[in-house]
């Protein structure tokens, strides 16, 4: 506890610690301290920070009721989390709501959690958590490229904070990982192993991420001067099954790829179903790459390639994102851009076979696995 709060033990034995309490411990007046945690733009960022590490150590609690009828406020982050997703979210929530958590705690907010079934229940949901005063504003995770929920959220004025970048993103906040660099990355280290044919799995393009991960497949092929051909790129998976499919698709070209990137781990997975079942070894005879760094990439086997992504940092950046959006709303539009880190694997390796010679080799395991 800092040493300026001088506390009083018989506040907290005789109940709630009171705006009165931080007052007399702080030797600040009571407007002063309220209008500190209320985050005023008038009160000094040193007082703002020791008056809410001093009601953090003293366990002060604001009646959010009461807060949201004085300041017109509820200090609470929204998030809506959209069950009819492929994934519901899975590979990432746990982490990401560690992160807001984290970023809320520390500046006396909460974050109001709430799932949806479809894109009207998700937008009816963000109305009522704003017009009840359960929410400022929303954290936009897994952002469409054209989302229904910034045009609604942008028409009633409700403030937010994309995770990811939509079209038209110019003048909006948001918080990103430059997802089309690691994948210009990739291409290179592939390249740089000797690859020449270099394949991609992308995911569905209503994902505002798909397009950034597709461009940045593109661009490292015409950084390296392979020469893009298009029967090399096979986009709208969302599942290790569709990922499987395509794979299959790739490997029946006349000049199949030697190594292929996918746009997440789990269309990762379907290539290793594939390999496994062509007999092909991965590392070897096919090289893989994923995007996300999940414990799912860490449990393939060999271990899957895989560039990650922070994804507690980057909850704990948006909340701070947002909350600094709400204090002073005329600030100017903020824009975060971070990289992934990239993690080898020994899903990846100099190529065993040429193009045509696996040509032959899948030619040969298939008339064997047919007698």
């Amino acid at each position: 506890m800092s040493s300026d709060v001088k506390l009083d033990r018989r506040s907290r034995d005789n109940g709630r610690v009171t705006i009165s309490d931080l007052s007399q411990a702080l030797s600040l007046t009571k407007g002063t301290v309220s209008r500190a945690l209320n985050g005023y733009p008038d009160i000094a960022e040193t007082t703002r920070v020791r008056v809410i590490r001093a009601a953090n150590a003293m366990g002060y609690r604001p009646l959010s009721h009461a807060q949201a009828i004085k300041t017109g406020r509820s200090c609470s982050l929204g998030l809506v989390i959209q069950l009819s997703e492929h994934d519901a979210h899975r590979p990432f929530l746990a982490e990401f709501l560690a992160g807001l958590t984290q970023a809320a705690s520390k500046e006396g907010w909460t974050l109001t959690v709430a799932t949806a079934e479809n894109d009207a229940d998700t937008l009816r949901i963000m109305r009522d958590l704003v017009v009840h005063q359960k929410a400022d504003g929303f954290i936009l995770p897994r952002v469409l490229w054209d989302d229904p929920r910034i045009a609604s959220l942008t028409r009633e004025n409700t403030p937010f904070i994309c995770y990811g970048r939509p079209k038209d993103s110019r003048e909006m906040s948001y918080f990103d990982v430059e997802g089309e660099v690691a994948m210009a990355e990739a291409v290179s280290y592939l390249a740089g192993l000797g690859h020449r044919r270099i394949a991609y799995i992308g995911s569905a393009e209503y994902y505002a991420f798909s397009h950034m991960r597709r461009d940045g497949y593109k661009a490292g092929i015409d950084a390296m001067g392979l020469g893009f051909d298009p029967d090399l790129m096979q986009e709208g998976a969302l599942s290790p099954e569709q990922a499987s499919a395509a794979t299959r698709r790739l490997l029946a070209l006349g000049t199949p790829p030697t190594a292929i990137i996918c746009a997440t781990d789990s269309l990762a997975r379907g290539v290793y179903d594939v390999a496994n079942e062509l007999g092909l070894a991965i590392g070897a005879d096919l090289s893989v790459v994923g995007y996300d760094g999940s414990p799912e990439a860490s449990a393939m086997w060999p271990r899957l390639a895989s560039f990650a992504v922070d994804t507690r940092k980057a909850g704990a950046t948006l909340g701070e994102m947002f909350i600094a959006r709400i204090r002073d709303p005329n600030a100017p539009v903020a824009q975060h851009l971070i990289r992934a880190e990239f993690r080898p694997g020994g899903s990846t390796g100099h190529p065993k076979l040429t193009p045509e010679q696996l040509v032959h080799a899948l030619a040969q395991r298939r008339a064997t696995q047919n007698i």
